[in-house]
């Protein structure tokens, strides 16, 4: 194979193959894959010069951004994001202005004058999301209490990183004419997806979804449509994929139009952080060294710290103020875009940009291990984060009456709705224990005995009364939390029943070795429920169509009390 085309093939080849193998070899030693694409980066060019010409790489790497944010704005569900938008508007832009203040101060010290400190400033401000997204998705967290959040402010920053680069674009001759144009053109496109996605989408893929190839196609046309009218109007890509991607999310069809594409995104998405190795200058990591561990260690280190604060200071417990804060603890493609874009404009020098570069790699590939090990570094620094306490240990329960609970439900999701649904009865005796103020909210209204905090608290713990109670039940799927709640029972109730939670059958068999009563596996669960009603519908013994109307009742009984599974 000659010419162009074969140049194309080879390069493409060698990329792949070499982040296929760096892959296997980092799965085997079980660290994190996105690492292993970086370091397949470095090697291909940095390291051997295997690849010297970057731009194709790079140009595809940029459908990798329009894909993954494309998917995220399908998966994103925005009614489930009002429950944290205080934290998410008015926390993120404290973090926003917070953060860009004090790395725009670090910068000046380091001998970064002007725009180039500002451009800094703004860089080191962003979180990837990109990488966020990604890795919350991959372990099922992007409806979590702490994943709400974290992708709350993450929108937050993405339209913060639009208006940042409509004004660097035009800093030289800035006015406030240009940015309001800017603002209104953003609007206009805005609500012209608004009205596509209840008006005209639904009608267009109503046909397309009978056939799956064209189902494809048209998904992948409205996302470049979107994208292509954003980047003509002087925004990003990017962001114009995440807006079709939110103009299609309310389609019956968003699952389909996800299984599609996902394979599309995790290929591009590959090129996306190869390229970021392959952007990585020797030279300018030799010349930059101190300012870039400066900046790297406030990133991954300071940064989650002010998030953790303003989450707390928002009257959420440690662990989801954790969690939150570690999943943000990075820089991403919106800084990389503004350090080209400055570096293009002559803003910046390629000292700066290579910081950028270095941090943001740094920083993602530790974001990657905070996420994946998020429960062993919160048990580490458990004891240190005892602090936050301060601002969360008021207003924590709620007990309307003398009596003391007997039964504590531990965690108030999918199967903690339907147990308290059958426990309502004896609502006097029952004790509810969760991390998510919204939970406690709107329990407290139902009128029942709540605590709000994390149930490996110590001080949590000894609130609930554990040597009188009759019968504990969790629904927390973290198995060392479980452990935890066992053994403190075991020791203090012997007569007491324990009805926990497992992922798996390994995780059941584990709990039941260390004393559970009862291990509850949903998946399990939710198929022999199931299986039950068909072999009742082939014996004639149950009515399907007044079990499909007692079904109806209780999903709008969810609904009206404002439940969604965590």
């Amino acid at each position: 194979m000659t010419g162009a085309a074969g140049g194309i093939f080879l390069e493409l080849g060698l990329v792949v193959i070499i982040a296929a193998a760096a892959a296997y070899f980092l799965r085997l030693l079980k660290q994190p894959q996105l690492l292993a694409y970086i370091i397949a980066g470095v090697l291909i060019t940095p390291v051997f010069h295997l690849v010297t010409d970057t731009s194709l790489i790079n140009s595809m790497s940029i459908i990798g951004i329009a894909f993954l944010l494309f998917i995220v704005g399908i998966e994103i569900d925005l009614k489930r994001l009002k429950n944290v938008a205080l934290v998410s508007t008015l926390g993120g832009a404290i973090v926003i202005i917070a953060l860009f203040l004090v790395s725009y101060i670090l910068a000046v010290s380091l001998g970064y004058l002007g725009i180039e400190a500002a451009y800094i400033g703004i860089m080191v401000t962003f979180s990837s999301t990109m990488i966020v997204m990604k890795l919350l998705s991959d372990k099922r967290q992007l409806n979590t209490l702490h994943g709400r959040i974290a992708v709350g402010i993450l929108l937050l920053e993405d339209l913060v990183a639009i208006l940042a680069l409509s004004v660097l674009s035009a800093v030289d001759n800035l006015t406030v004419a240009l940015f309001g144009v800017a603002f209104l053109k953003f609007a206009a496109l805005f609500a012209v997806a608004y009205i596509f996605s209840k008006f005209i989408f639904p009608r267009l893929f109503k046909f397309a979804a009978k056939n799956q190839e064209l189902l494809l196609v048209v998904s992948l046309a409205v996302c470049f449509s979107f994208a292509l009218a954003f980047e003509y109007l002087g925004f990003s890509v990017a962001i114009g994929a995440f807006i079709a991607g939110l103009a299609l999310g309310n389609l019956e069809y968003n699952v389909e139009i996800i299984g599609k594409v996902k394979s599309l995104r995790d290929f591009f998405a590959l090129l996306f952080f190869v390229s970021l190795g392959m952007g990585l200058s020797l030279e300018s990591f030799r010349n930059t060294l101190l300012p870039s561990i400066a900046f790297i260690i406030f990133v991954i280190i300071f940064k989650p710290l002010l998030i953790m604060v303003v989450c707390s200071i928002f009257k959420y417990t440690k662990k989801p103020s954790f969690t939150t804060a570690i999943s943000l603890s990075n820089i991403g493609e919106f800084s990389l875009i503004i350090a080209l874009l400055g570096r293009i404009l002559g803003h910046i020098s390629e000292e700066v940009f290579s910081i950028t570069v270095l941090v943001t790699l740094v920083s993602i590939t530790v974001t990657s291990y905070y996420i994946n090990f998020d429960n062993w570094f919160y048990k580490i620094l458990n004891k240190p984060l005892k602090m936050f306490d301060l601002f969360t240990t008021e207003g924590l329960e709620f007990i309307p009456s003398d009596v003391q609970p007997k039964v504590i439900l531990c965690g108030y999701n999918r199967i903690g709705y339907s147990i308290l649904r059958d426990l309502h009865a004896i609502k006097k005796k029952v004790l509810i224990v969760d991390y998510n103020p919204e939970v406690i909210n709107k329990v407290v209204k139902e009128g029942y005995h709540s605590i709000y905090g994390e149930v490996t608290d110590e001080e949590i713990i000894q609130r609930m009364n554990l040597p009188h109670i009759s019968m504990l039940i969790s629904t927390i799927p973290e198995i060392s939390s479980n452990l935890l709640l066992i053994r403190k029972v075991r020791h203090s109730n012997k007569r007491a029943k324990i009805l926990v939670t497992g992922n798996n059958i390994d995780e059941a068999l584990k709990l039941y070795e260390h004393g559970a009563d009862y291990v509850i596996l949903p998946h399990y669960l939710g198929g022999e429920h199931v299986s039950k009603i068909i072999s009742k519908i082939r014996k004639k013994k149950l009515n399907l169509h007044e079990k499909k109307k007692d079904h109806l009742k209780s999903l709008h009984d969810r609904k009206k009390f404002g439940h969604h599974a965590h």
